[in-house]
């Protein structure tokens, strides 16, 4: 049954203080989230047609293709008061005193506010959870300071949870209003608030939760929301799933790119071809003085005068926004872990302004699948229910993650900020899926680039290996190897990213030189996350330059 949130309820514990004014609930905005305006508002309608790319015509979903939310059930104010009441009588026990002043219903959590009296320090608030689960047969309770107040917010599981539908967030002002053709369907907060996200402003998605937590659900909603927003020409998909279990739903809709690739080494292959699909629309960009893709495609408007051809003489068309998903992470980082780590590292780092865009997902966010070099360029990050507070730190910098509810409880990182967002995912099941599909399928079908599963073979490959023969053997006889040489020694540090800034090195050839100084004895061996120590005295090099007049 789903609950009907009512506004805040004003409570005090008689005679302490009188009953406090009503207020909103605090709400984290952000880059990259939305809020909804007033989520009791009649759903806007989303467009039925829209004339895609290339004269085709293609009508978006309807809503009505997926499942109405239940019969409502109104909240009973009665039990939220005595279990306000509960908590200010278990604080007290343990000599913390103060009263809840409001209390804010939400759809899987409610949120007590509590006003400690002066003198109470938070950390003998923080220091009571477990006591607290004890006295309300909870699962877990989340504590934190509530910005602007002088309050701290109490987040205790509702006996009976609301089960959110996507079509609820399909039809919110939020969703419909929303002009990125990338909107996701991110869920509703603690107070029952719609909420959304850009994945153009993310720009990409890092996803960890332990099984059954509800990583899978909430990417299908995400992708689901996804094919609600864009036609084919609009949006491409490629969908890597090692485990073979969750995105061979989509098999067949126009969206694809590439067929569901399944296989790791083929995958490791696709995203190296996804980099070299960003060098040449970085290209194009700079060929027409552009900085990102919608400036681009503002030029192929039918609007526009400009009729643009390419070098070739081919008449160049708008570019589709690529949108690359991987259901477990883990399964790539174990077969080809370097080549997948370099190349979601560039496309981090690069992709964003050419139009592709990210989500990762994975359930063992250890460090030697969310490596420090992917997490730094991966600013957003949502995490579901994980085993432990150190998988919670991995994914999060933060604990948090382990104390979630499961089945779509999730905490955000939004961009920009350090500050987690606390949400509830919703569900999608796999006949909604089903019939999404099949209106796609209805109106066309995929055309794939057969270009990104071929294998890097023959002359490609051979350009590689030739290309990085080069650069082995400049770093061997060029002046970059003894000008690196002189710039660890006199700094005393030998750091890949001191030889990228100093001398304009890509990553690659600044860890080949700090290699070569290893065999050459000038720097010491790896060892776990210490620095590499520098085993030459700064007077060294002086020897060196007499020893060769």
């Amino acid at each position: 049954m789903r609950s009907v949130l009512p506004k805040p309820i004003p409570f005090a514990t008689p005679p302490d203080i009188s009953p406090v004014k009503p207020a909103e609930a605090p709400v984290v905005k952000a880059q990259g989230l939305a809020e909804s305006q007033d989520p009791t508002e009649p759903s806007r309608r989303l467009a039925p047609k829209i004339v895609g790319r290339g004269g085709h015509a293609y009508k978006l979903p309807s809503a009505t293709i997926l499942r109405p939310p239940d019969d409502q059930q109104s909240v009973n104010e009665d039990d939220l008061k005595e279990r306000a009441a509960q908590l200010t009588r278990k604080f007290s026990e343990f000599g913390v005193t103060g009263t809840v002043t409001q209390i804010h219903p939400g759809p899987v959590v409610t949120t007590y506010e509590f006003k400690p009296e002066a003198g109470i320090k938070y950390s003998r608030v923080t220091n009571l959870v477990e006591d607290l689960c004890l006295a309300l047969r909870a699962e877990s309770i989340f504590i934190e300071r509530i910005p602007g107040k002088s309050t701290v917010g109490i987040e205790v599981p509702n006996f009976h949870r609301e089960i959110i539908f996507l079509r609820e967030i399909i039809e919110s002002s939020d969703f419909a209003t929303s002009s990125s053709r990338l909107t996701l369907c991110l869920g509703k907060d603690i107070t029952g608030k719609t909420k959304v996200g850009n994945l153009a402003e993310m720009p990409h998605l890092l996803i960890a939760g332990s099984t059954g937590a509800g990583k899978s659900v909430a990417l299908n909603a995400m992708i689901v929301s996804i094919l609600f927003k864009s036609t084919p020409d609009e949006v491409k998909l490629i969908l890597i799933d090692p485990k073979r279990l969750e995105l061979g739903l989509y098999e067949g809709v126009p969206h694809l790119f590439t067929p569901i690739v399944t296989e790791p080494k083929q995958a490791a292959n696709v995203l190296r071809r996804a980099t070299l699909e960003m060098e040449e629309r970085l290209k194009k960009l700079a060929a027409h003085g552009v900085r990102n893709i919608e400036q681009y495609n503002k030029i192929f408007e039918p609007e526009s005068t400009l009729d643009l051809f390419d070098a070739s003489g081919q008449r160049e068309q708008a570019l589709p926004y690529i949108v690359i998903v991987i259901d477990e992470l883990a399964d790539l980082m174990m077969v080809e872990p370097q080549n997948v780590e370099e190349s979601i590292t560039r496309l981090a780092q690069m992709a964003r302004a050419v139009g592709i865009h990210l989500i990762l997902a994975t359930q063992r966010p250890s460090v030697d699948v969310i490596t420090g070099l992917i997490k730094a360029n991966l600013p957003s990050r949502m995490s579901f229910r994980v085993a432990s507070k150190v998988d919670s730190r991995t994914i999060l910098d933060a604990n948090g993650a382990e104390a979630l509810l499961g089945r779509g409880d999730m905490l955000l990182m939004p961009p920009g900020t350090a500050r987690l967002v606390r949400l509830h995912s919703p569900l999608v099941t796999e006949k909604e899926i089903g019939r999404v599909v099949e209106w796609w399928k209805e109106q066309s079908q995929p055309r794939y680039n057969e270009e990104f599963l071929k294998p890097f073979k023959d002359k490609e490959r051979n350009a590689e290996s030739e290309e990085e023969a080069d650069e082995e053997l400049d770093a061997e006889l060029d002046e970059v190897y003894d000008e690196a040489v002189r710039i660890v020694v006199e700094s005393g540090k030998a750091s890949t990213s001191l030889l990228q800034r100093r001398l304009r090195l890509g990553y690659g050839r600044a860890a080949r030189l700090i290699d070569m100084m290893e065999k050459d004895g000038i720097v010491s061996a790896p060892d776990g996350s210490r620095p590499r120590e520098v085993l030459k005295r700064p007077d060294w090099l002086q020897e060196v330059d007499k020893s060769l007049r």
